[in-house]
């Protein structure tokens, strides 16, 4: 979820929260929302390692500033920095049960995406995740707005951000239910053609909680399928030059008319044997951890050496270049891969990054 929306939502949680009369020792309302506000950012704070390097942040974001191990403490910690911010006006005990709650909600906000959040780190570096919710969703954001602009209007009572949470809990009660209804499509599908459907996945895609991308993992390939849950009819293909929200846009078919697309894990026949070597080479372990669906991008065949790439399909859209795109490379003489990143600039040209991992 994108920082904003968390942020709003912890306020929005602070205002249903806040008690009917606080006493002179308790947050007044616009203090109180504001803690929300700022400790439902907080967990995004890792953004940090970013200046590290890009590889650090990816395989560490939504780790320990998004546990619920370690909340008590930040809690405690944040709660004191606010004690002190208002000069002791208010005992960090006035603080610290907000800062957990917007904390929470922050926690809760991510599980709910496919991105994966790190929620018994430092101990772990499992990921949970329960994708009903694409990580930018207007109809979540406005659902909050909603309810923080009624609590405005109806000062004189906490309901209307009451209401306003209970709305966003069954709209991604909503997406669950689509989910599910997603999760069944990829099932029959295996099915239907003898497929694996153990680990069938559904994962929430952007514009609407009907569009969903269904991922058949196999034990060499994967099955992919956009479909969208409520169009009955085959979107128009995009002109020549649309641009990629419209490209996305029109690559969710109705659920008869889906377009299942097997995708190798290591490339053609003749790449196989080199791809695997390299996905489960020392070098590629960071990302290894990270990746769900891995899957060859392509193999740089250079005078000086040997690139190999890999995707993460769980980010493929339609028109937009993938991003976190790594892989290893080798010289002539060098036996040894090392990890890079390969990405595009603003002007479309591929530049190759070494990692210094």
């Amino acid at each position: 979820m994108d920082t904003l929306t968390h942020a709003l939502s912890g306020a929005l949680l602070a205002r249903a929260t806040e008690p009917e009369r606080p006493r002179a020792d308790q947050l007044p309302r616009r203090t109180r929302m504001w803690i929300g506000f700022i400790a439902a950012a907080f967990p995004d704070s890792d953004f940090v390692t970013r200046f590290i390097d890009p590889l650090t942040y990816l395989t560490t974001h939504r780790g320990i500033t998004h546990s619920v191990i370690m909340l008590p403490l930040w809690s405690f910690l944040l709660a004191l920095l606010f004690m002190l911010l208002v000069r002791k006006k208010y005992s960090w005990r006035a603080f610290v049960g907000v800062v957990a709650l917007g904390i929470g909600i922050h926690i809760a906000g991510d599980v709910i995406t496919a991105f994966g959040t790190m929620i018994f780190a430092p101990f772990s570096d499992w990921r949970a995740q329960f994708p009903t919710t694409f990580i930018i969703d207007p109809y979540f954001t406005t659902i909050i707005v909603s309810g923080l602009i009624a609590s405005s209007l109806w000062s004189s009572t906490r309901r209307p951000a009451v209401i306003g949470l209970a709305v966003l809990v069954g709209y991604v009660g909503f997406q669950a239910v689509l989910h599910q209804r997603a999760t069944a499509i990829g099932e029959a599908y295996a099915v239907k053609h003898h497929l694996d459907a153990g680990q069938v996945q559904a994962i929430p895609q952007p514009f609407s909680p009907f569009n969903w991308m269904i991922v058949l993992p196999q034990k060499d390939a994967y099955y992919l399928a956009y479909v969208s849950l409520w169009r009955s009819e085959i979107p128009e293909f995009p002109p020549a030059g649309a641009n990629w929200l419209y490209q996305v846009n029109a690559s969710y078919f109705p659920v008869a008319d889906a377009i299942w697309n097997r995708v190798p894990r290591f490339g053609a026949s003749n790449e196989v044997n080199l791809a695997e070597q390299v996905w489960y080479s020392e070098a590629l372990a960071p990302f290894r951890r990270f990746a769900e669906f891995p899957a060859l991008y392509r193999v740089d065949h250079k005078k000086d050496g040997l690139c190999v790439w890999f995707n993460d399909l769980r980010f493929a859209l339609a028109g937009r270049t993938m991003p976190f795109r790594y892989g290893a490379c080798r010289n002539g003489t060098d036996t040894v891969w090392r990890i890079h990143r390969l990405f595009s600039d603003d002007n479309g040209l591929e530049i190759l990054d070494a990692i210094p991992h």
